[in-house]
């Protein structure tokens, strides 16, 4: 069993910064991409950013330049560095991995349970 379990929302003002975590763990073989994605009440979940095992990262346009995704491959962890935050950026964050369980089977797609993010003044 594969579990991830993010930290690190909350509530902060215009122009804050938060710092997420996520932490997978279980039975893992190995972690290929792993992503934050968010979802605002009414819209649809959409990419915020992805990382590859061989560190190649990719960003949604609306976080560019403000939001930074990194990873640490001997804890499984996955991070999100979010500075100048917006209000727009209010949602509840979810992590995702792509998992191998074992050398013998593909990557199955696993989701964290989500963490709220709000920005207000």
């Amino acid at each position: 069993q594969v579990q991830l379990v993010e930290s690190g929302g909350g509530l902060v003002q215009p122009g804050g910064s938060l710092r997420l975590s996520c932490a997978a763990s279980g039975s893992i073989f190995s972690i290929n991409a792993m992503g934050w994605y968010r979802q605002a009440p009414g819209k649809q979940r959409e990419l915020v950013a992805t990382i590859t095992s061989g560190l190649r990262i990719n960003y949604f346009d609306a976080v560019k330049g403000r939001f930074i995704i990194s990873r640490d491959n001997a804890k499984n962890t996955v991070y999100l560095q979010m500075s100048s935050l917006k209000p727009e950026d209010t949602a509840v964050y979810y992590c995702n991995a792509d998992i191998q369980t074992t050398r013998w089977e593909l990557d199955r797609h696993y989701w964290g349970q989500g963490t709220q993010v709000t920005v207000s003044s």
